[in-house]
């Protein structure tokens, strides 16, 4: 039978501990000292608490933890005096029946592993999903991890023990995950699909209107009708619109949904999870034959990342009339116009403006978002929410010096257009590092006709700076910018530059960042806010109507536009209950 946390908040010090035992490996300290937080409010408020004392014990104790885990495929499991709790995750991965070749290779690796760390490699071998890695995925996490910093990898093994134990209180308190089972399987199954000359290598391509972009709107539309929408059409744009009706015909609608394209050799959780969350929640409401006070509008639009053609937004812009007519005259990489995507897929552009929305019988937009960054993920919190999209502003420039001999140019002589820009990424660094929540970037930095005996003449040079409001951003600017001038006047250089892009900040809406407040709290979760340091479909959406964000937890560091990213069952779980929450919560308010 399983536990229950009421079972746990009421037994004696000594008995709870007991009822904990084994959730961390030979560690019963970790459990005694998260049971200080007694009441626990849910499962996932004693899974914190552990986190928690786990992160306030010392440097000896978090090494001692490691190193009472046992090595993968090791000596342990040759001589069967595994626990049963690692006995049954090895089992599960396949590590009880490794080939000679296949446990040689794993020995190999921990060798090497202890050589560099000191401690055994750790890996929640039952995955994202619960179900198992497969011995491929644990030998390929294996060689990767052996290339990271020890600080960092550290951080790894205690962040993939507290999913060991994660798992093994979802077994002893017979959690059900089911939802966050079904939304993970959505978005392996919706990968199958991806573009030519992706196929082929294994990757994640879905780009707008091909025949892999079609192939998802199709498959959406149909998971869709399964979970009972009452409507459901791909647009003039090749959105999946899907409606949910409330309980009079007069009432207005909540409107939420992200993307459901992805960069070239992407992940596949960006975007998609904010479709496959809420139809999860219409689908429960379906179960149950409920109606809310207010019509639920699921989108997943067709088109963010820009990637076929440079017409970013697409997707969300069409909805508040932001289409602009010259992008149906881009062509891609092939010569194909968009025009001729969007014939060949069956839209016509006539209908474009008719999908313009009218806020005034909206309600809001919300969106659900994997993270796509490490801050959820270090803190080892499921769920954040988002305060605002932070604004941003694109630059492309060049340092023009002069070329010379790498040889016979004094130091004191040199015009080094590389080395200005170098000290300009530097300031950078350090400038947007003094906001605490301000980023920038140089992500393309090129010497034309460079030579290794020659001091670089021309450097040519980006700039992506970003903030949770203007006002900050347009401060970080000005400070790059006049540093650049500095340093170019003190270098003997000169410089161009060109502002390629400005967006505003998209500040959440207070009323709806509360009711994501509140709904991450009932659920036991302590609450962090936190900028949002990407764009999203709720930056256009904003411009007309209210928005705010949830964020979702990643793995493997956060990572995104990679095909590493991914989350876990138990945090889609979370992100669904959080979403029920606020549909109830909203529900509640338009009732009185």
């Amino acid at each position: 039978m399983s536990l229950t946390i009421a079972q746990l908040n009421a037994a004696v010090p000594a008995d709870a501990v007991a009822l904990l035992d084994g959730i961390y490996e030979h560690s019963p300290w970790i459990a005694q000292r998260a049971l200080a937080a007694r009441p626990f409010r849910s499962l996932a408020h004693l899974k914190h608490a552990l986190v928690q004392a786990l992160a306030a014990s010392s440097g000896d104790e978090k090494i001692g933890l490691i190193r009472a885990h046992p090595e993968l495929a090791g000596k342990a499991m040759v001589s069967k005096t595994l626990t049963a709790e690692s006995t049954n995750e090895q089992s599960k991965a396949g590590l009880t029946d490794c080939t000679p070749e296949e446990f040689a290779k794993i020995q190999k690796l921990n060798a090497d592993y202890n050589a560099k760390f000191g401690f055994p490699f750790i890996l929640a071998v039952r995955g994202p999903r619960g179900t198992g890695l497969s011995k491929r995925e644990i030998i390929d996490t294996f060689e990767r991890r052996l290339f990271n910093h020890p600080e960092f990898e550290l951080g790894e093994a205690l962040r993939n023990i507290h999913r060991i134990a994660e798992i093994r209180l979802d077994d002893k308190f017979g959690a059900d995950i089911s939802l966050g089972n079904d939304v993970w399987d959505w978005h392996e199954a919706l990968s199958a699909h991806t573009d030519p000359g992706y196929a082929e290598k294994g990757q994640l391509t879905v780009t707008y209107l091909t025949d892999a972009h079609r192939a998802c709107a199709q498959q959406i539309s149909s998971w869709m009708r399964d979970c009972g929408f009452d409507s459901v059409h791909i647009d003039a744009v090749g959105n999946v619109v899907g409606r949910y009706e409330g309980a009079t015909p007069d009432s207005k609608t909540l409107l939420t949904g992200s993307h459901y394209d992805t960069v070239r050799n992407g992940g596949k959780y960006d975007g998609r999870l904010g479709i496959f969350v809420p139809m999860a929640c219409v689908r429960e409401l379906k179960r149950q034959g409920r109606r809310l006070p207010f019509a639920f509008e699921v989108v997943g639009f067709a088109e963010e990342e820009g990637q076929r053609y440079k017409a970013t937004f697409l997707g969300s812009g069409a909805l508040i009339g932001h289409f602009d007519p010259r992008w149906l005259d881009q062509k891609d990489a092939d010569g194909i116009t968009m025009r001729e995507a969007m014939k060949h897929a069956g839209l016509d552009e006539a209908d474009i403006p008719k999908i313009q929305r009218d806020p005034a019988r909206y309600l809001g937009f919300v969106e659900v978002h994997i993270e796509q960054g490490p801050v959820l993920t270090e803190l080892d919190l499921p769920l954040g929410i988002v305060t605002a999209i932070n604004g941003g502003v694109r630059y492309v420039g060049e340092i023009i010096g002069t070329a010379s001999h790498a040889g016979t140019t004094p130091m004191d002589r040199r015009r080094d257009a590389a080395a200005a820009v170098a000290e300009l990424i530097l300031y950078t660094e350090q400038r947007a590092a003094k906001d605490g929540d301000s980023v920038g970037t140089v992500g393309m930095l090129e010497v034309p006709s460079g030579s290794i005996n020659v001091v670089p003449g021309l450097c040519k040079f980006s700039l992506d700076m970003r903030a949770p409001n203007n006002a900050q951003r347009d401060a970080l600017t000005d400070d790059v910018l006049a540093e650049l001038k500095a340093i170019c006047a003190r270098r003997g250089v000169r410089y161009e530059i060109e502002e390629s892009m400005r967006a505003s900040a998209a500040p959440s809406a207070p009323a709806w960042q509360q009711r994501w407040e509140r709904a991450v709290d009932a659920l036991g979760i302590p609450l962090f806010r936190m900028p949002s340091g990407a764009g999203h479909d709720a930056m256009k959406l904003h411009e007309v109507m209210p928005q705010a964000m949830l964020f979702v937890r990643g793995i493997n560091s956060g990572i995104s536009h990679n095909p590493l990213e991914s989350s876990t069952n138990d945090d889609i779980q979370l992100a669904v209950e959080a979403f029920q929450h606020l549909l109830n919560d909203l529900a509640t308010e338009q009732a009185h």
